[in-house]
């Protein structure tokens, strides 16, 4: 009990679970971005493989950092825009163009690293962003950069969802798609806006981990991340503020059960504290997911015309 109030009171403590939180929070919201307009992307794993090592790439080939994360994100809308491509315009199985593309562009990315780099055995570096030690607010000046701008980001989609004309119609095309198209709005246009928009996030949650968290890029980093992500979207109701406090809890069990592997008087074995944050995650989300409204439209392919 002493241990575990020490961890608690510590700040490192809450600076390890803001900055594990960050990239689920642009992962979650770009996967939120597509499910409320009906699309489901299950290839925001691989996209987010395929930004860490395309942003990271830039940098160490002499790009800025914020270039970088441009890259990332731009690498994230070529998926996002093949993902529309196979379930929007032609209407195939979401689930099977989202595996697909996350088996794709994590193969893609694996290549690439291979023939950039065939004789190295150790990942090669790059600087990453600094902490922001001029902001005068504890625990976020230990952070950099993208973690302000995915905090920043939650009220900023939670204001273009609910308080814009696109935001509405977003909606609605993710819950009547008939109802939307006869009031002169474009489904397959705005589906595959929506995607693109969220792929974007999810590649510069990727390149979070290579150009924030860490300065190289090594294989399996990503580490499921991706999932926690469609799962987080569920626990949240599809709700932007939801979606960060999902990704916070995560992010405590994650940072809670590191410090409690590292405590002196540790018992359990260590594979127990690894499944903490997924046990109580999976808690969460049964408890909260039986009353979730999902999006009506939620995986269903339109074709314009169709009843």
């Amino acid at each position: 009990m002493t241990d575990l109030l020490d961890i608690l009171t510590n700040p490192a403590f809450w600076v390890a679970v803001l900055r594990i939180a960050t990239p689920l929070i642009l992962g979650t919201l770009g996967v939120l971005l597509c499910e409320r307009a009906g699309v489901l992307n299950l290839g925001i794993e691989g996209i987010m493989v395929a930004g860490a090592f395309t942003g990271w790439l830039a940098v160490y080939a002499g790009a800025p950092l914020w270039a970088g994360v441009g890259v990332a994100a731009l690498t994230g809308m070529v998926f996002g825009l093949l993902h529309a491509f196979l379930t929007v315009g032609l209407a195939l199985s979401q689930h099977v163009s989202g595996l697909g593309i996350t088996l794709l562009a994590t193969a893609l990315s694996y290549f690439g690293y291979r023939v950039s780099f065939p004789k190295v055995n150790t990942p090669p570096t790059i600087t990453p962003f600094a902490p922001m030690d001029w902001l005068p607010v504890p625990i976020l000046n230990a952070q950099t950069a993208l973690t302000l701008f995915a905090l920043l980001l939650v009220p900023a989609v939670a204001w273009v969802l609910y308080r814009t004309p696109l935001g509405l119609a977003l909606r609605m095309v993710g819950e009547n798609p008939q109802a939307a198209e006869s009031q002169g709005v474009s489904v397959a246009a705005t589906r595959t806006g929506a995607i693109v928009a969220g792929s974007a996030l999810m590649g510069v949650a990727g390149a979070f981990l290579t150009l924030s968290a860490f300065n190289a890029f090594f294989f399996n980093m990503v580490n499921g991340r991706g999932w926690i992500c469609v799962a987080l979207v569920v626990f949240a109701s599809w709700r932007p503020g939801k979606a960060l406090l999902g990704a916070l809890l995560f992010a405590f069990f994650d940072a809670l059960q590191l410090r409690l592997q590292q405590s002196g008087d540790a018992v359990l074995p260590y594979q127990l504290y690894l499944m903490l944050p997924y046990l109580l995650s999976i808690l969460a989300l049964v408890l909260v997911a039986r009353k979730a409204s999902y999006p009506q439209a939620l995986m269903k392919p339109y074709r314009k015309g169709e009843r």
